[in-house]
């Protein structure tokens, strides 16, 4: 099955949207097929300000009329409480919100950006998407990241070499509880070192410490800084090392 044969047969559709590669990616298929696909962004403590802008600019790149949820995810106690079965609560307060917002709006299904590279076991998002119904057409269409990528920078997308960003949360240690001061602590430490120029790295936290993790490429100028990080970061932890191991790609 191609994108264009999914569309002909869903015409009308309605799309959790982040903003990232493969969302990008299915909206501007969708509008590229003639569906009438709508794109629903849900804004919660776990997103941070720039995943956002980058969600907003695609939609008007694209000409798509997105609706923002705002949406807090704290206020579930199995998502707060961070134990292992965190993001399949998560996901499924947000994607039940997004489908109640889209069945006002008169859309019935729901899509969601997961792709054919995608681990299909039984992780606690791929089994909230069961449970709900939500259809994966990049994955049922067989496309592979490397393929989206590709497909994307084709089309002109600006999001065709856009790190993959797991959200906030993420960066907690799990069996700790998320607080919205960590949250923003953790927000305010990356953008600091997007600002100074590295990419693609992770602010992990486990109590009051800090573990930086950046790519291999960027470690020997993370060590060179590590004195003036440490000073800015200092405000939001007690203790911040950085990972001489690195950061494996895709964690």
């Amino acid at each position: 099955m191609t994108l264009q044969e999914f569309f002909s047969a869903h015409p009308k559709a309605a799309l959790a949207f982040s903003g990232g590669v493969d969302s990008a990616y299915l909206l501007y298929a969708g509008l590229q097929a003639g569906a009438d696909i709508r794109p629903y962004y849900g804004k919660s403590q776990f997103q941070p300000q720039f995943e956002y802008e980058d969600a907003m600019r695609l939609c008007r790149e694209l000409g798509a009329e997105p609706r923002v949820l705002r949406l807090d995810a704290l206020c579930s106690p199995d998502v707060a409480r961070n134990g292992p079965d965190r993001c399949y609560h998560c996901k499924i307060n947000m994607m039940s919100t997004i489908l109640a917002a889209a069945a006002e709006d008169g859309y019935t299904l729901l899509l969601d950006g997961t792709n054919a590279s995608d681990d299909a076991g039984d992780r606690p998002g791929m089994r909230a998407l069961r449970e709900l119904e939500i259809l994966s057409p990049l994955r049922l269409c067989g496309l592979t990241k490397p393929e989206i990528r590709r497909l994307s920078r084709e089309a002109g997308l600006f999001t065709w070499d856009k790190p993959a960003y797991a959200c906030l949360a993420t960066r907690v240690k799990t069996g700790e509880p998320i607080t919205n001061e960590r949250l923003a602590a953790i927000e305010e430490s990356e953008d600091y070192l997007f600002s100074k120029g590295f990419t693609d790295f992770r602010v992990r936290t486990a109590g009051k410490t800090a573990l930086l993790q950046f790519p291999a490429e960027q470690l020997e100028r993370a060590r060179q800084e590590e004195k003036e990080i440490a000073g800015r970061l200092g405000s939001f932890f007690e203790t911040i090392s950085i990972d001489p191991k690195g950061r494996t790609k895709g964690l």
